[in-house]
């Protein structure tokens, strides 16, 4: 049986709960820092003034878009790093990417890093769906995920208690399901190395 994101959604809370000092104190790798400068160059070009982020953690890109004059609200399922998203002064919430509950239409723009690759492959459309429903018509949304064989399931090796849920999507299987509700604006990989590599998509709602 598939796996269905309700099933995966407190391990998820639980195992992030706890991590918040670990995260804060990570440093951003340059390819990380590049993909998001490069995204937002692509919202001053259109014009973007709101962005809503999807699985925040503890909110540095959040707070990057908004010193960079962008009205954002951070959002994650866990909440304790809505609370440290908080403490930066950001507008935050706790919320589930496969049940949102902002107003439709609210955003020029999303952002999403290495969130959705915990969400099954059931529950993705819904999801993706979801986020379209956030966007005004033509909205930017930035996905990045970590690609893989198609394979998920939670990764009892993790260094996380307990374990989280991955899917591992090719890049033909992310684009198949991300063309159901948005136009490809651009797709990269970045080369990992032994790590394999980053699917880069900036897509644009319909």
């Amino acid at each position: 049986m598939s796996a269905r994101f309700d099933d995966v959604a407190d391990d998820l809370r639980a195992a992030y709960a706890g991590g918040v000092e670990y995260r804060e104190a990570m440093a951003k790798t340059d390819w990380k820092l590049a993909e998001r400068a490069a995204f937002l160059d692509r919202l001053r070009a259109a014009g973007a003034r709101t962005l809503v982020e999807i699985g925040a953690g503890t909110g540095q890109d959040a707070l990057y878009f908004q010193s960079n004059g962008l009205d954002v609200v951070a959002t994650d399922l866990t909440a304790e790093m809505v609370a440290a998203c908080a403490a930066k002064g950001l507008s935050a919430r706790v919320m589930s990417v496969v049940a949102p509950d902002l107003p439709a239409g609210s955003f020029d723009a999303a952002y999403a890093l290495n969130c959705l690759l915990h969400v099954p492959n059931a529950d993705l459309p819904a999801a993706l769906s979801s986020v379209n429903g956030l966007l005004r018509p033509g909205g930017l949304f930035f996905l990045g995920v970590y690609g893989g064989d198609g394979s998920e399931g939670v990764v009892e090796t993790d260094r996380h208690d307990p374990p989280r849920f991955f899917s591992w999507r090719t890049d033909e299987q992310l684009l198949a399901f991300t063309g159901e509700h948005f136009d490809v604006v651009d797709f990269h990989r970045v080369p990992l190395g032994a790590a394999g590599w980053f699917q880069s998509l900036t897509l644009r709602g319909r």
